[in-house]
């Protein structure tokens, strides 16, 4: 008799798909957490039993608490402890008159709360170890005001503020929604919610401000908007990303200098102010009832008729498919021009934020789409704020350091002020606005005043980390290449940061202050992180805390720069003068005299000249810059901007995060092997056993490119021999001393010996090709002469 065989079966219920998010993407009941940054202040409502929790993020940050009970009365017993001292710290933060409190003191203001005889409980010091957690319950309801206060950081010094992360959790969490709706930017004008699966419409005036939020995170809106002037003339024309993309040379406009969203005719409607998401869709169409009917949804509730809806009383005809600004939905164009989609990149509370170029009316949705991705397959609200044109919002940008980290919003350089005397040509660059180019001179000329002259440059947006302690040796000779325990005080040395696999996390300066005394400067914030993960993991007695809001920088350049600061910077004989300081050396000083602004000034610098940084406190930038720019007016010295720099960085064969190398990169295939000593360094460091072997057996290298070519050459461009690709073009720039085209490629090690012949596929990679020949590696001064000069 035949027996049926059946399959084996899998016991018990499915399981789950496995995802995981970053912190505050999964709200747990009534949990709340708020990041206080150093020098700010934040103001929380409680209640009776919630539980507050306060966390020295970097250590060694104090922390004022200050109470008021509902009948505006100062009050520490709220937190069941008594006052420990009066609030001086958060006083002299508001008396600072800081713009960043702005919005703080608006808060305040509006509540009503005095903090004259304000007392408030002190918690944390200076030998805080990161990480310190203090908790407290809430005996009453009332405003508990948290805040991380602190002076200017000395520039020889390492007395930086850092942020408090502040957990609420509610005794009573609120029913209404996952998260709360962020506290309004200023007195708003309309307050508007746009229920899930529904659209509204409302009127702005010219110049007002429409922010549109997404309240739970994951949840796109569209949005449309139409001149005023022209309903009132019977002229429907609606805002038309096609001619907005042909305009603008973007998918989307961002905050910056191509910012603006035009109708038909041409004529700008919005422009974008800040972006705190940065992922958008300007080429579907909203969603449509056609849409839903060939999927097998006939009949679903779609964005176009809800328009047709919102609309109908304004004077819009109605759509059978509406073309819309597709905010936070997330869509590319794939290698083989598909459109694709999945789930936004919004986080609760994530914004966009426009500003109203005439007066229009407008119409906003909250997608109801739950048959994709689209909407994280969780239909939620959108809000809808708008605010007065006399309100002051800057344009900005928002970057994340870590993935579970706050946003924070593209800033000025406290030099940006005197830059932007000389241009308005600025790009967002690590979270700031940098100069890119200057109306007088242009890329070419700020690039010959460089070879041959002199220079200045902001370069503020680079990360600073003070690492102290009495095992801050320790630490670095473990995070670095570099033989750190031979950097003696007053030296500074160039090294690679890696991780366990060799691939590297970052490269930077190291400066040494004093014995247990280190000033990381690299280009990412993640370098921070990175080293207070290893002190933790080791058990290292060490801080290390991020000052890049303390210490901003311009570099002065070129090979009168020596000449120029010979005029500016006074040193106390304990200290090298100008003249005497050498390569990667530094020495404090300050500007003028000895009664002077402090300055920390360095000799090194990201061009291939002879150069030096000058490093001091926001407070002093504008009579840094002025003293240098006085001094240098007689030798010539000229403002020069991100794509100048670009060109003689990579004739320097000076290498970029993100181009060069990424964690894919050892430091051997980005060109900087010499920042690895493996025989004569004694002591273990992070990657070694990895570098070892990509040493011992390496498959790429990075060479110079000699391009036979006026072609643009671009970053990501494939290099072949024949038909076989076997290098990259990771930076690329037509160099005005060598008279062509030059490149930086990795390339594959059996084809990457000097004088080797390329070829560098344009279109598809076959269709056009550019011949080049590998040179060797750096183009400009190999010797490095001139900065050593």
């Amino acid at each position: 008799m035949l027996k049926l065989r059946y399959p084996e079966v899998r016991r018990g219920p499915p399981r789950p798909s496995a995802i995981i998010r970053p912190g505050g993407l999964s709200p747990q009941a009534g949990m709340e957490r708020y990041t206080v940054p150093g020098a700010g202040a934040l103001l929380i409502e409680v209640e009776a039993g919630d539980g507050v929790t306060v966390v020295d993020a970097e250590g060694g940050q104090p922390c004022e608490l200050v109470a008021f009970d509902r009948h505006k009365r100062a009050d520490t017993g709220m937190l069941g402890v008594p006052a420990t001292g009066h609030a001086a710290g958060l006083k002299s933060l508001l008396l600072a008159g800081d713009d960043s409190l702005r919005l703080f003191r608006a808060r305040i203001e509006r509540r009503g709360l005095d903090l004259a005889g304000a007392g408030a409980v002190r918690i944390f010091g200076p030998s805080t170890p990161p990480g310190t957690e203090e908790r407290f319950t809430i005996q009453r309801d009332g405003t508990l005001i948290v805040a991380a206060p602190g002076g200017p950081m000395r520039v020889d010094a390492h007395d930086t503020t850092t942020p408090l992360i502040v957990r609420v959790q509610r005794a009573r969490p609120r029913p209404s929604a996952a998260f709360e709706l962020p506290e309004p930017l200023a007195d708003p004008i309309a307050d508007l919610r746009v229920r899930s699966s529904t659209a509204s419409s409302y009127f702005v005036k010219a110049g007002d401000y429409i922010q549109i939020i997404d309240v739970d995170g994951r949840q796109c809106t569209d949005f449309q908007c139409f001149s005023a002037r022209k309903l009132d003339r019977g002229l429907d024309h609606p805002l038309d990303v096609t001619t907005t993309r042909t305009l603008m040379g973007s998918s989307y406009p961002m905050p910056g200098l191509h910012s603006k969203y035009y109708d038909q005719d041409m004529e700008p409607l919005v422009e974008v102010v800040q972006d705190t998401c940065g992922r958008h869709d300007a080429f579907a169409l909203a969603c449509a009832a056609k849409y839903y009917d060939d999927i097998g949804y006939p009949g679903h509730i779609n964005c176009s008729e809800n328009f047709n809806g919102a609309l109908a009383d304004r004077g819009v005809r109605p759509r059978a498919g509406w073309m819309a600004v597709n905010f936070f939905f997330n869509t590319s164009i794939d290698a083989s021009g598909l459109v694709i989609s999945d789930e936004p990149w919004s986080r609760p509370g994530d914004y966009v934020m426009l500003r109203a170029l005439t007066d229009i009316v407008c119409v906003s949705s909250a997608c109801p789409d739950d048959t994709t991705p689209a909407n994280g397959w969780n239909l939620t609200d959108i809000h809808v704020r708008t605010y007065s044109g006399a309100e002051k919002f800057s344009r900005a940008i928002a970057k994340r350091m870590t993935a579970d980290a706050d946003p924070i919003m593209t800033r000025e350089t406290a030099f940006h002020a005197r830059f932007a005397e000389h241009t308005r040509n600025f790009v967002e660059y690590k979270g700031y606005w940098l100069a890119n180019s200057f109306a007088k001179a242009g890329p070419i000329e700020e690039y010959w005043a460089c070879r041959e002259g002199a220079v200045v440059l902001d370069l503020s947006p680079l990360r600073k980390f003070e690492v102290t302690g009495p095992d801050s040796e320790a630490l670095m000779q473990y995070a670095l290449t570099r033989d750190v325990k031979r950097l003696g005080v007053g030296q500074v040395v160039y090294s690679a940061m890696c991780y366990e696999h060799g691939g590297m996390i970052d490269d930077g300066t190291l400066l040494r202050l004093g014995r247990d005394n280190f000033r990381w400067i690299g280009g990412d914030d993640y370098g921070g992180v990175w080293l207070r993960q290893q002190a933790e993991k080791l058990g290292l007695k060490v801080l290390v805390r991020s000052s890049t809001d303390q210490m901003h920088n311009i570099a002065v350049q070129g090979p009168k720069s020596r000449d120029i600061l010979k005029e500016v910077v006074w040193t106390s004989p304990l200290q090298p003068s100008i003249g005497e300081l050498e390569w990667f050396r530094f020495a404090v000083g300050r500007i003028g005299d000895a009664q002077g602004v402090p300055v920390v000034v360095s000799r090194t610098g990201y061009t291939g000249e002879l150069g030096y940084e000058i490093w001091c406190h926001p407070r002093d930038a504008s009579k840094v810059f002025e003293a240098v720019w006085e001094a240098g007016r007689p030798h010539g010295l000229k403002p020069m901007g991100l794509l100048a720099l670009d060109m003689v960085r990579i004739e320097a064969g000076l290498i970029f995060a993100g181009s060069d190398f990424s964690d894919q990169t050892d430091p051997f295939e980005a060109g900087i092997g010499f920042t690895v000593p493996l025989k004569s360094k004694p002591d273990d460091f992070i990657g070694r056993d990895a570098l070892i072997r990509r040493k011992e057996h390496p498959t790429r290298r990075l060479v110079g490119l000699d391009i036979d070519a006026n072609v643009d050459v671009k970053h990501g461009d494939c290099v072949h021999i024949g038909r076989a690709q076997v290098g990259v073009v990771t930076s690329s720039t037509r160099s005005p001393i060598l008279g062509k085209n030059i490149a930086l490629a990795r390339i594959d090690i059996a084809h990457s010996g000097d004088g080797g012949e390329v070829e560098i596929g344009k279109l598809d990679g076959h269709q056009k090709r550019l011949p080049a020949r590998i040179v060797p590696f750096p183009h400009y001064d190999p010797q490095k002469t001139r900065p050593r000069s």
